[in-house]
């Protein structure tokens, strides 16, 4: 559970969890979030980090595991996945990588194992 230390309109925000740990904080434009907001896990390590327009999230996401090695990257535009994204083995290995089209896989995703040898290839295709 969180609680929130809330900007009516402008400024930054600070959520807390109900231990008084920061769990996010970030600006908020109008009520809403707006700028490169940061997330955490109760331990303190970052869990993700991204921008914000207008309350959706817009533009490079990053997303961590607990115990601090990364998981994932990608892009938005207004909520939606676009371009390309990458998830990481908790050894820091690729795990996959490939693009979103309009919120759904496309083209050609590439699996690995966790010593970065490739595992398996998957074209998607675009329904029309």
């Amino acid at each position: 559970m969180q609680q929130s230390k809330y900007v009516d309109t402008n400024g930054i925000r600070q959520e807390f969890f109900t231990d008084g740990k920061l769990s996010a904080e970030g600006p908020v434009v109008n009520g809403k979030q707006h700028g490169e907001w940061k997330f955490f896990y109760r331990n303190g390590r970052p869990r993700a980090a991204g921008n914000f327009i207008e309350g959706e999230m817009d533009g490079y996401w990053e997303w961590w595991r607990e115990q601090g090695s990364l998981w994932q990257t990608g892009y938005f535009n207004r909520n939606v996945q676009t371009g390309t994204w990458k998830r990481y083995h908790p050894n820091g290995q690729l795990s996959d990588e490939g693009d979103f089209t309009d919120g759904k896989k496309s083209g050609e995703w590439t699996s690995y194992d966790p010593d970065g040898t490739i595992k398996k290839i998957k074209v998607f295709k675009s329904k029309s």
